[in-house]
């Protein structure tokens, strides 16, 4: 434990150092950065997500996803979003994000609303972060003020997508320390892995844990039982059918709630990296006292998973600072023609229709319960649970 702790002190100096460097510079992100240019940004970018999230709630866990991969590799500058072309390598086929990030047409289609109320103002970075926030919000999850001001970068990192993002069978230290490097602490590692409540994991991913050490961790129960066997049957053990998902959070999968980390005191978790939080000997003292924590106060998570979140976008790429730009179209650094379309080519997510009604006067009519009260550095607000799926925004004309 004495050669832990001096490696954890080392990182932790070397982190601190590093980031000091590095940011000592960057002008700082604001509430308050769109209110003269784009004083509708957060409106624009809140009425795309509920169409997205309430035509399938599974595309919450997208965007979260999409934000967290973009923030550890060089920094929230929209990296993720570029495509490959001839002289850049993007990140997108990289082997950890190949097959495991979609939700990029969700981007898009924000990024066209704001083009055409705010044309060359809100960067991609930006339309993502407050994208991630409201994917959280929109399915059960805290509200959070997004600070905003960030750049979109000319480049991507192929490279620092395996080595800056943690792995699903990856060792507790090991990511401890990509946390530490990014400037986050134990605290807001464990948080942050609250966002696998809604999360899903391919097969390739939770193989060796399904086939390994479940049944180690966690207790021969019906439930947990008939869990396994299901797995186990979407999941073979030898090879195939990589790419079929699961949930990370079976009790409630589409529901932002702290059931992530009961499943992990249960010895249940899905992913090895998840499981470790809680079992590992390297995590006693302070992961499995955070999950528990979590575990048993909701609120507790929700209050420290807003405030990890703002520190996760604030993972700023000072070199956008100084040849960073806003992008028209996100999946490109190049500029564009844009012309005027009646109808877009409609996407497994998004099926067509013909309306082209505007569904912010359709949603308006839910009635939502109120969930619970959170207390932030936001005055008070109420969540709400999701409304029942609704069959109207779905489409998603260029306008």
């Amino acid at each position: 434990m004495q050669i832990i702790s001096r490696i954890l002190i080392i990182l932790s100096f070397f982190t601190i150092c590093s980031l000091k460097f590095l940011h000592a510079t960057d002008p700082p992100l604001s509430l308050d950065y769109y209110k003269s240019s784009c004083p509708n940004a957060e409106a624009i970018v809140r009425k795309e997500m509920e169409c997205a999230v309430y035509s399938d709630l599974r595309n919450a866990a997208l965007i979260l996803r999409l934000h967290f991969h973009d923030c550890f590799v060089q920094g929230c500058d929209g990296s993720v979003l570029l495509d490959d072309t001839f002289t850049l390598q993007g990140e997108k086929n990289a082997p950890t994000n190949l097959n495991a990030l979609k939700g990029f047409e969700i981007i898009d289609r924000i990024k066209n609303k704001l083009e055409s109320e705010c044309p060359n103002t809100v960067s991609c970075a930006d339309a993502l972060t407050y994208a991630a926030r409201d994917a959280t919000v929109l399915v059960g999850g805290p509200y959070w003020d997004v600070p905003v001001g960030r750049k979109d970068s000319k480049t991507a990192s192929f490279s620092q997508v395996e080595s800056n993002l943690p792995g699903a069978n990856e060792g507790l230290l090991s990511i401890m320390a990509k946390f530490m490097y990014q400037g986050l602490s134990v605290t807001d590692m464990v948080a942050l892995s609250g966002a696998h409540t809604i999360g899903m994991a391919r097969c390739t991913n939770y193989r060796a844990r399904i086939y390994g050490n479940y049944q180690t961790t966690a207790s021969s129960t019906t439930i947990m039982d008939s869990n396994l066997k299901s797995l186990q049957s979407t999941c073979p053990e030898g090879a195939g059918e990589d790419n079929n998902e699961a949930s990370m959070d079976y009790v409630s999968p589409n529901f932002f709630d702290n059931s992530y980390y009961q499943i992990l005191v249960r010895g249940e978790g899905l992913l090895n990296s998840d499981q470790n939080l809680y079992s590992s000997i390297i995590g006693v003292v302070e992961s499995r006292k955070l999950v528990t924590k979590y575990a048993e106060d909701p609120i507790a998570f929700f209050q420290q998973f807003s405030e990890s979140m703002v520190k996760l976008g604030n993972i700023t790429n000072p070199q956008t600072y100084v040849d960073g730009e806003v992008r028209k179209n996100c999946s490109s650094h190049l500029p564009i023609v844009i012309t005027t379309l009646s109808t877009v080519e409609a996407s497994p997510r998004f099926p067509q229709t013909e309306s082209h009604l505007d569904c912010r006067s359709q949603l308006n009519g839910i009635k939502k319960t109120p969930r619970l009260l959170l207390f932030s550095n936001s005055p008070v607000v109420i969540r709400h649970s999701p409304p029942p799926l609704p069959t109207y925004c779905l489409r998603f004309a260029l306008k």
